[in-house]
């Protein structure tokens, strides 16, 4: 077969690019400063949602311990801690650099806490769970071993070592890919890293097309020993066991206060990372609203007011001392298992344009579930026997939500 090089090909005035009409295939990896596709998708390439930090409906500060409590979409989870971690959402400046270039104007936190002595299994996290659906549908042909979907994160620590994090599917026969978080070598400390880790395809791997859990993506500050081998095989999909990774250092965990950050958290179908997508706020925030939706914050001041009114409903008097107040989501919850999420504070109630009266989160409950969409909420020991009424969040400690996550 013949072959034409050449270093260079230019235009047939000397300087305009030369238009290839029947296309060029090649077998490796194109790069270019900038690449603008034609055909295919364009956008919402990324399966993480809020992988940028922007959203935090519950707060942005929180050591409550296990569960979701500030960025949206985002959980922590530690066990066996001597004092329980702080998490956060952070503000980014110009002197994050790297991140702050890309336009992340934000990162999640984890703040250790005192550690006065290190068990066996002592661990910390945080997670992402995309549903199942979203990795079946994606385009990753996740059985085969040449196809390749791609995770990609930067993150800084106050303490540099190294970090490790690992991948479990859920349908089928669970799968564990564990990977390097730190790109390879121990982080430096407060220095912000741009880490790629791209994943293989894999026969045994199960994704069905559901709403349910289907994947753990998992960043570990630290595993004890009880967990970890240093003979284990990283990089590779295999079975789900008791060892998750190799032995962790201790320095970050054994260090009070220590920190490690994270943001542009992207998943994405191919064997690069691409630019990181940015989706408005108000996209996001939908996005996110599927899995979590505030429907009134009295963190959120109104303009001339040192309180705040949010509105959660106009309700009716079912009995004198008892009010229910429907609800319509703004968008469909992920599942009709969802809970009601209640912050302790002031909440009120108005009828008929008299003055208010006040309850407290004991007196706000659930007379049923009424599908993805909507919610009947039982107000009781209402003070009013009149026809009609409007409930409101007032105190700024006070918050009203539903809660699907996975």
């Amino acid at each position: 077969m013949s072959e034409i090089r050449v270093t260079n090909v230019i235009g047939e005035n000397g300087d305009s690019p030369v238009n290839f009409t029947k296309g060029i295939n090649m077998s490796g990896i194109c790069t270019a400063p900038a690449f603008i596709p034609s055909q295919g998708q364009l956008s919402h390439r990324n399966i993480v949602i809020n992988g940028a930090m922007t959203v935090a409906q519950r707060g942005v500060s929180s050591s409550a311990g296990n569960g979701y409590h500030t960025v949206d979409r985002i959980k922590f989870r530690s066990g066996g801690n001597d004092e329980a971690n702080t998490v956060s959402r952070i503000v980014l400046n110009s002197t994050d650099t790297g991140p702050y270039e890309k336009g992340f104007r934000y990162a999640y936190r984890m703040q250790n806490g005192n550690q006065t002595s290190v068990g066996t299994g002592d661990w910390a996290q945080i997670e992402y769970h995309p549903e199942a659906q979203d990795i079946a549908n994606s385009g990753w042909d996740y059985t085969n071993p040449n196809s390749f979907i791609t995770l990609s994160f930067w993150t800084r620590s106050s303490v540099g070592q190294r970090f490790y994090g690992y991948m479990d599917s859920i349908d089928g026969t669970g799968q564990r890919y564990s990977f390097a978080t730190d790109g390879g070598s121990a982080l430096s400390a407060n220095t912000w890293r741009f880490v790629s880790v791209t994943i293989p395809g894999n026969s045994n791997l199960q994704f069905d097309n559901n709403s349910d859990n289907g994947l753990d993506i998992k960043f570990v500050t630290y595993y004890g020993t009880s967990y970890t081998d240093n003979s284990y095989t990283m990089n590779n999909w295999a079975a789900t066991g008791s060892n998750y990774m190799h032995d962790f250092p201790s320095t970050w965990y054994t260090t009070n206060d220590a920190t490690w950050d994270i943001t542009g958290i992207q998943l994405e179908v191919g064997s690069v990372a691409t630019p990181f997508e940015h989706r408005s706020y108000g996209e996001e925030l939908i996005r996110c609203k599927r899995y979590f939706n505030m429907v009134a914050d009295g963190s959120e001041s109104r303009s001339g007011s040192s309180r705040s009114e949010g509105v959660i409903g106009n309700g009716f008097f079912w009995q004198s001392t008892r009010m229910m107040v429907p609800v319509k989501f703004q968008v469909a919850m992920r599942t009709p298992d969802w809970t009601l999420y209640k912050k302790n504070g002031e909440y009120r109630y108005y009828a008929n344009g008299s003055s208010h009266q006040t309850c407290t989160q004991n007196d706000i409950g659930l007379n049923g579930q009424d599908g993805l969409n909507s919610a009947h909420l039982n107000i009781t020991n209402i003070n009013s026997s009149s026809a009609a009424g409007m409930f409101f969040v007032h105190d700024v400690n006070a918050a009203l939500g539903f809660d699907a996550e996975l």
